[in-house]
């Protein structure tokens, strides 16, 4: 089949479609309705670039563009595959950085390995198609977009960008969840939450809520924030009373410049050990707080009960996926 383009006023002949640079990578040429996985095949086990090409539409149902017996990979980086249908499609170890798979039909293909970086898949549809191990990078790309529209000034494309963004982390932890891949969907739990966060107005107390709930326990994702929010408190409470002093039978432990360091070192232990039972709210009774040491106690158990009660919620959460 010969095919001719007019590029720049010259007239170009294409022997055949699966050869030709300029077909495949011609925006202007409707793939639509044409199935071209089998051309496009070729063309890539080849050695020809494809990287930007413009396949809006394309019919690549079962497109196979697996690398066999290497660990090398094709490229389609930065391809436009918008309302592509790559239904069935074996893209072990694709790399489609910068892509776009805008409202492309994924559903039952294979991604493991793929590089996803900076990829955009709002309206992808994913039903089915094998995840795990995909290469996502540190942001997504409406993330990243948003993220620069704020920075820039610009509030309501940024806010725009990051509902996309929640879409995409929405559609992706729904489809991990169905697979059994539980971290995965934690992970984009997570981001949606951000996402979502990222849209509340700045200094609003719905925002601050949520930042909150975030250095807490990571939405619930992240066990080991609330250890470490823990520690933290128990450590700086301590080091309040060691400065406003509590007392051990009728002595007051406090920092004192006239003691020796070993003096002033041993009472830090006692004031440690007593912030330790105060946050557990275990209350042996042997060290007591004074005068304003009081305040910080009360505040200090208030916080430590809440706290053991977040981590226990957390904590079975992850453990029962």
């Amino acid at each position: 089949m010969c095919v001719y383009l007019f590029r720049d006023g010259h007239k170009c002949q294409l022997k055949d479609e699966g050869q030709g640079f300029c077909y495949w990578h011609d925006p202007t040429i409707d793939k639509s309705g044409k199935n071209l996985a089998e051309s496009l095949e070729k063309v890539i086990k080849a050695g020809h670039c494809m990287e930007g090409a413009s396949l809006k539409r394309a019919n690549l149902e079962g497109i196979n563009l697996v690398c066999h017996g290497t660990k090398e990979n094709y490229s389609l980086a930065r391809a436009d595959l918008y309302r592509a249908n790559l239904r069935n499609a074996h893209l072990f170890r694709i790399d489609l950085t910068e892509a776009s798979l805008m409202k492309a039909d994924c559903r039952e293909a294979n991604l493991h390995f793929a590089c996803l970086k900076k990829v955009n898949l709002l309206g992808a549809r994913l039903d089915g198609a094998k995840i795990e191990n995909v290469e996502w990078g540190k942001q997504l790309l409406h993330e990243d977009k948003g993220i620069e529209a704020a920075n820039a000034g610009r509030l309501q494309e940024s806010i725009d960008f990051f509902e996309q963004a929640e879409e995409i982390c929405r559609n992706l932890r729904k489809v991990s969840e169905l697979q059994g891949l539980f971290e995965l969907a934690g992970y984009f739990f997570y981001e949606e939450m951000i996402m979502r966060r990222y849209q509340m107005p700045s200094w609003s107390f719905e925002r601050g809520i949520s930042k909150l709930v975030d250095v807490f326990c990571g939405y619930g994702e992240r066990p080991l924030r609330v250890i470490l929010v823990s520690l933290s408190f128990i450590l700086i409470c301590g080091l309040f009373y060691f400065v406003l002093g509590i007392s051990e039978g009728g002595h007051t432990l406090v920092f004192n410049t006239a003691a020796s360091l070993w003096d002033n070192l041993t009472s830090l232990v006692k004031v440690m050990y007593f912030s330790v039972v105060t946050f557990t709210t275990l209350g042996y009774g042997d060290l007591v707080p004074l005068g304003s040491s009081r305040v910080v106690a009360a505040i200090e158990a208030f916080v430590g009960s809440f706290t053991l009660a977040l981590f226990v919620v957390v904590f079975v959460k992850k453990m029962t996926r």
